[in-house]
């Protein structure tokens, strides 16, 4: 019996790590956490506004939990609440997406795949990739070859279908569910930047020393 009056005077917020938002929105609780409360107090709470977005809060805003805490405890004051998970929600604010024009595309284009063709390349002759073939070649037929096409073809489809295998993507299209090392690279810097912008946005963090 006791178990189940905790359980009705407690709600249960877990924080979201992410969430995007368009601009002038009106940010409620349902979107930046997940909520277990008793069910005469869900429905209130998930319409809770927690942030109205502004052209001052540009593209980035932090919402902490305390926040949160203070905006719930001041409506139910009766009842007690429990956090779960990250202390603070990161608000993206997506602008309307620029179409990207057809020279800048091709330019990019161009500086990428032929940049990668020359790192490509010089790293082959660092390494003498050519007398390789070429002495595999004679082991193998016991003639001599200055143009060993029948590994150096074999060889270059090799290499692309590797690099395939190795991002997981064909164009937009994944190979399978395991992430490719880029992504988890990307995982990585973006939780680096999440950590970065918490600890240097929030302005309740941040502890001003007076000089007076």
């Amino acid at each position: 019996m006791w178990e189940v009056n905790v359980l009705e005077k407690t709600i249960y917020i877990r924080m979201r790590n992410r969430v995007q938002a368009k601009p002038e929105e009106k940010v409620l609780l349902k979107d930046i956490a997940q909520i277990i409360a008793p069910d005469e107090y869900h429905s209130y709470l998930q319409s809770m506004i927690i942030h109205q977005l502004t052209e001052m809060d540009r593209n980035i805003v932090v919402i902490d939990v305390m926040k949160v805490i203070h905006l719930v405890t001041d409506r139910f004051r009766e009842m007690e609440i429990q956090t779960i998970g990250p202390a603070q929600t990161i608000i993206e604010v997506v602008y309307k997406k620029k179409k990207v024009s057809l020279p800048f595309f091709l330019l990019i284009w161009f500086l990428l795949f032929f940049g990668s063709a020359m790192a490509i390349m010089n790293f082959h002759d660092d390494v003498s990739m050519k007398s390789v073939h070429e002495k595999i070649y004679t082991i193998i037929t016991g003639k001599r070859d200055a143009k060993p096409l029948l590994f150096q073809i074999p060889y270059s489809i090799g290499l692309g279908l590797g690099m395939i295998i190795f991002f997981n993507h064909v164009f937009k299209k994944r190979l399978n569910e395991e992430p490719s090392p880029l992504e988890v690279e990307m995982f990585n810097y973006q939780m680096d930047i999440d950590n970065y912008v918490i600890i240097h946005e929030n302005k309740e963090s941040i502890n001003r020393v007076n000089d007076d």
